[in-house]
């Protein structure tokens, strides 16, 4: 296997997109046709349409593992079978759970979902680093020896976010000083695409948080959620990414809720219906991330 960072930028390259889909179950908007809702055989067809439909048109998926948490090791294990799925079609995971913890419980994550043969296996996964560079250093190590990625959440999505990010730490907001604490690890996991298998985490409704995140971190992949359905667009989800020859590079956009359900597919009459409607709202996506690549320009 090659280095994380390396795959990526090879595939986001080849595919002409950034684009990623995010796997986020929410039975009410999943069809009828794909069985009684709520259930995991239900979800488990729907998923299997999904990861069929954009395989070979964008590079990642990212399930969202607290969605499928309430249904407890059943849901894991569906996780873990998406994944495979995912993984045995060329895909890339990278799992949206937020680890983190201390010692030996973050290296016990860290096996869980990095290691090699394990149940959950991802290629990256998001972590949490509010314990401190201790407790990314077992993901990181991980990693390293697997050759994945971790991506570390350093300006998110959500309104309130502010709430601790923005806090003035000498002059400068906290987020700020997360990711210059980050630079050593961009160093040390970076690939001959000359981009680290260090991703950090950037929501896409904060532009200009994104340029300076870049300016801080120049090798480090992004992983920009909020497109799409949380209201960031997509100029502003480009913002900390460079133009490449296929494009934008440098990260992912994901899209979860506004790529998976499509205006009009809940009442879809059966699946070839349901295949145009999904495979022409995720053509349009991509098209819609392409034609906003320009203002990436001059980010080096």
């Amino acid at each position: 296997m090659t280095h994380f960072a390396d795959r990526l930028i090879a595939a986001t390259r080849t595919l002409r997109t950034p684009l990623c889909v995010g796997l986020d179950p929410f039975p009410d908007l999943i069809p009828a046709l794909f069985g009684p809702k709520g259930g995991l055989e239900t979800m488990e067809a729907f998923f299997g349409e999904v990861i069929d439909a954009v395989a070979g048109k964008v590079a990642v998926i990212k399930p969202q593992i607290g969605l499928f948490e309430p249904w407890g090791s059943a849901g894991m294990a569906l996780v873990g079978r998406l994944s495979a799925r995912a993984r045995d079609q060329g895909l890339m995971v990278i799992l949206d759970a937020k680890r983190g913890d201390i010692g030996s419980t973050a290296e016990g994550y860290a096996r869980a979902y990095l290691g090699e043969g394990a149940e959950l296996a991802c290629d990256c996964i998001t972590i949490n680093p509010y314990l401190g560079l201790d407790s990314l250093r077992p993901f990181a190590d991980m990693a390293l020896k697997n050759r994945k990625g971790i991506a570390v959440l350093v300006r998110t999505s959500n309104p309130g976010a502010a709430d601790f990010q923005d806090l003035d730490v000498g002059g400068a907001p906290l987020w700020t000083r997360v990711a210059e604490k980050l630079q050593g690890l961009e160093a040390e996991m970076i690939g001959e695409s000359g981009f680290s298998s260090l991703m950090v985490v950037c929501g896409a409704t904060w532009p200009d948080e994104a340029r300076r995140l870049r300016s801080i971190l120049p090798r480090a992949l992004f992983l920009v959620p909020g497109f799409g359905a949380q209201g960031g667009g997509a100029r502003d989800a480009l913002a900390g990414l460079k133009l490449g020859p296929g494009g934008a590079e440098g990260g992912v956009v994901s899209s979860s809720r506004a790529t998976l359900y499509p205006a009009g597919a809940i009442a879809a009459r059966g699946l070839a219906e349901w295949r145009t409607l999904f495979n022409d709202n995720l053509a349009a996506t991509i098209e819609q991330l392409r034609a906003a690549s320009e203002p990436v320009v001059g980010v080096d």
